[in-house]
Parts: structure tokens; sequence; C-alpha cells
């Protein structure tokens, strides 16, 4: 079963094989935004149990694969394993249509610190048991790059190898303008402190 939308297309390709049928057991609410994106860990948690609807008639008692795009902090896919296994699912094996991302992402992609990279800290075992999954494999690099058709240098491969095409400054992040702010509000409280000092002399 995909983990909708992201997960579709894979899942499809993984159940063409032999005694691998697809079901659609998670339905998506498309009026909840992106988890991945929310602030905090407490709004993504709340708004993936939101998102996803599960229909357990699908999933209890039997073993259920999961196939998404990918893991990068692990916390709404271990809530996704936590469910299943809430509606009775006998065992949960989870799949990921990507390498494991290990390197923060410093063109854009709302990943940029290694620090809350799951497999840049984790072996893979340690992430299927944070996971509560019975087993969890990632497609391969090369399998990856394979699958499309094209050479593996038409694609930024930084987020799995390291590899940054362009280079880059690594002070300047997501969060520049917010140090700026805070320094700027900083000089003003310092400034208006020193002009009351002052009023007092």
């Amino acid at each position: 079963m995909p983990v909708p939308d992201s997960g579709n297309y894979a899942a499809l390709g993984y159940s063409s094989s032999p005694g691998s049928p697809k079901r659609i057991a998670f339905i998506r609410n498309h009026y909840v935004g992106r988890s991945f994106l929310q602030p905090s860990q407490l709004i993504r948690d709340f708004n993936v149990r939101v998102k996803l609807n599960l229909i357990p008639e699908l999933v209890k008692g039997k073993r259920v694969i999961i196939v998404d795009d990918s893991i990068v902090r692990g916390t709404t896919c271990k809530t996704r394993v936590n469910t299943l296994k809430e509606a009775g699912a006998k065992e949960v094996h989870v799949r990921v249509s990507c390498p494991p991302h290990m390197h923060p992402c410093v063109y854009g992609i709302d990943f940029p610190d290694r620090r809350k990279l799951m497999a840049a800290n984790y072996s893979i075992d340690d992430i299927r048991k944070y996971l509560n999954a019975d087993s969890l494999a990632y497609l391969s690099q090369d399998g990856m790059v394979n699958a499309t058709g094209l050479k593996k240098e038409s694609f930024c491969m930084a987020c799995y190898d390291g590899d940054y095409p362009v280079p880059y400054d690594p002070k300047v992040d997501k969060h520049i303008m917010e140090r700026r702010r805070a320094r700027v509000e900083g000089l003003a409280e310092a400034l208006a402190k020193e002009e009351k000092q002052i009023k007092l002399l």
C-alpha cells in the first residue's frame, strides 16, 4: 500500500511483482497542508493523524508493506506504522523509493540540519526499531537513477552522497533573515539601555 500521494507510483511498481497486490488503505485528506513543513513536531504529528485516514478492514490481520518516497526525520513514518499496528496489521514492512538522506539540502528544500536527518545519525536497523517496523529497505542510488532512464549527471544527488554540484556559502541558510532581525533587535535594545543610562547621569 502506498503512502499517498508521494508513494503512489513506487507502490504501483512494487505491486507488479507476483503476490504483492496493491491496496489503497490510507485515504488522504487534501485539505491539510504538508506536515513536513510545519514549524513544530507537535503540529506535524497532529497533521499526520488528520491528513491520512486508515481503512482498518484492509489491513487487519495482514502483512502490510507501506511504500513512501522518503524518510527524513522519521517521525511521520513512525506514526503511520503505529497506526497500522493499532488497526491490527500483523506485520508492517517499510519500503522507501529513494536512498537514505545523509546530507542536508542547501539549495532550498527544508532539511538544512544534518542533526535532524535520521539516516545521517543512525543505522538502518536503528531506524527500523525507531519506526517500530518489521523490516526497512531503501532503494539504492543506482536503482533510483536507473528507474528514470536518465544519466546520474542529470540530477542533484547531494542529499544522498554529499556531492554538492554548485558552490554555496554555509553562512547563508534559511534562517539568515531571522538572525539578522535578532541582531537588529539586540542592537536596538542595547542602544535603548545606553540612552536610559545617559539620562540617569
